[in-house]
């Protein structure tokens, strides 16, 4: 009923609507800053446009509304996505006005370089070749390069952007290098026929390479080992709106890239019995298993709460990519529900440190000494948000990571034992995390601070970090909220 209503608004252009506004949305934005001049007004005009859309994508996805329009397709699998990646763009917006963090000189170029980096992202869940998704995540990346640059006053955030530029300017070289070769090998860009066409092909030393140069330039925009050294310098040096921004929707446009790719060309293969998929599982698994380890290791010598938390991202990319290479249904869906929680339970985490930013506090989890007694609430809820990322029951970070790890023993395609080693692998690793979260715990709890002062925060942070706790215990005992969705998202892949 509401998806007729939507399509007679944007007729042949429905399946464009949430981009339609996102894209207004950055378009205008500087015009409006520079006749407006007025910050509140900006931000206000930002988060109404993104409401709007988020409203629209619900709705759509709700009555299972389907459509394509000049290649881009809005299925289960891209709404579910894009209503993650507006849900990253409304909490950054929210908070971002408050923020000490954010510049003030340029806030009309700072929300619609948000709203680019987004269009990037819900292109790129909507696309089905190679080359739109090329141009959707290079709009992403070139408008988080600019953002991580626009922290006010603090020479660490230039560092940090020319690293990550350089960086992305290496991945997006092999990110080409390997599309080019798999278009000169096949003729075609688009997913669907290359997977027709290497299912039928005997494999090549260039598929091998054009496989692994995009698997290594994906691999820099998800951080997962051995392409992660930008991101705790990049997560360091940005405001922390941005690196919440970065840390929750920029990975995951890259994992959703892994997903789109990978899975369907790499389920083809194995349906003709491809050798070339049986070994590309194995390397995914081989990742996964390096990055999460790399990245719980190295997190228990940081003294820095963003470097921290960095490293665990790192460390929650090589959960997910777990389902890439168990590569069943089921593992997708448990995939994108964990992508869900870490929104919130990642997110929660780095509005807090933010919020706590705004208050005056370090960054160093030192200054983390005493919290509970001079702001009860934010502690208890870092508490929550850090045990659910370590697994703790009955948060959702114990569900998700529950769905991810049963889908690498139990499930049918796992039935020989595959992947048990590699779903242990990830039970370890989640062990490892609890002792550097736990070291958060015990300087909130347990030691005394330099003072007893309480500490007041902007209420937008407030807001933001109350809907990531509902969600997060909301999610851990009810995933049925989202988790039917995941799971009819896979189908989505392959219409």
């Amino acid at each position: 009923m509401v998806a007729e209503i939507i399509e007679s608004i944007f007729g042949d252009l429905t399946p464009l609507a949430t981009m339609i506004i996102i894209g207004i949305a950055a378009l205008a934005l500087p015009g409006i800053q520079m006749f407006g001049k007025r910050h509140t007004a900006t931000w206000a005009f930002t988060l109404i446009m993104v409401l709007v859309a988020m409203i629209i994508d619900m709705c759509l996805l709700v009555d299972g509304y389907a459509g394509e329009y000049m290649g881009v397709r809005f299925t289960g699998y891209s709404s579910l996505l894009g209503l993650l990646f507006l849900i990253v763009l409304f909490m950054t917006i929210l908070v971002s006005n408050s923020s000490v963090e954010t510049t003030r000189n340029h806030a009309g170029a700072y929300y619609s370089l948000l709203c680019g980096a987004s269009l990037g992202m819900l292109f790129v869940a909507s696309s089905t070749n190679l080359l739109t998704i090329f141009v959707g995540v290079e709009l992403t990346s070139i408008s988080s390069y600019a953002l991580v640059a626009l922290k006010r006053k603090d020479g660490r955030a230039s560092e940090a952007a020319v690293k990550y530029a350089i960086i992305g300017g290496m991945s997006t070289a092999l990110t080409l290098y390997g599309i080019s070769m798999l278009y000169g090998i096949t003729g075609s860009v688009d997913i669907a026929e290359i997977a027709a066409f290497l299912a039928g092909y005997d494999v090549t030393w260039m598929v091998g390479i054009a496989f692994i140069c995009m698997i290594a330039g994906y691999g820099f925009k998800i951080a997962a080992v051995p392409f992660h050294m930008w991101a705790p310098d990049v997560y360091e040096g940005a405001a922390t709106p941005v690196s919440m921004f970065l840390a929750t929707g920029s990975k995951k446009m890259g994992l959703s890239v892994f997903i789109q790719v990978f899975m369907v060309m790499l389920i083809a293969l194995t349906v003709s019995e491809n050798v070339l998929a049986e070994a590309t599982q194995y390397l995914f698994a081989i990742i996964a298993a390096f990055t999460m380890t790399v990245g719980n290791v190295v997190a228990i010598a940081q003294t820095n709460i963003k470097r921290m938390l960095a490293y665990s991202s790192i460390a929650q990319a090589g959960y997910i990519m777990i389902i890439l290479a168990v590569m069943t249904p089921q593992a997708e869906a448990a995939g994108v529900f964990h992508m869900f929680t870490h929104v919130f339970m990642k997110g929660g985490a780095f509005l807090i440190v933010g919020a706590l930013i705004c208050a005056g506090l370090g960054e160093k989890i030192s200054d983390y000494k005493g919290l509970a007694k001079r702001a009860p609430f934010l502690a208890a809820a870092m508490m929550l948000f850090l045990f659910s990322l370590a697994g703790i029951p009955p948060l959702a970070g114990f569900t998700s990571k529950f769905f991810l790890f049963a889908s690498a023993i139990g499930e049918p395609g796992a039935a020989n034992g595959t992947w048990v080693w590699l779903a242990f692998v990830a039970i370890l690793n989640s062990a490892i995390s609890l002792y550097y979260y736990a070291r958060v715990v015990k300087a909130m709890y347990i030691e005394k601070g330099a003072t007893t002062e309480k500490i007041k925060i902007p209420k937008p942070f407030l807001a933001a970090i109350l809907i990531c706790l509902v969600f997060v215990i909301v999610l851990g005992v009810y995933p049925d909220l989202i988790f039917g969705y995941c799971e009819a998202s896979f189908a989505g892949l392959f219409i």
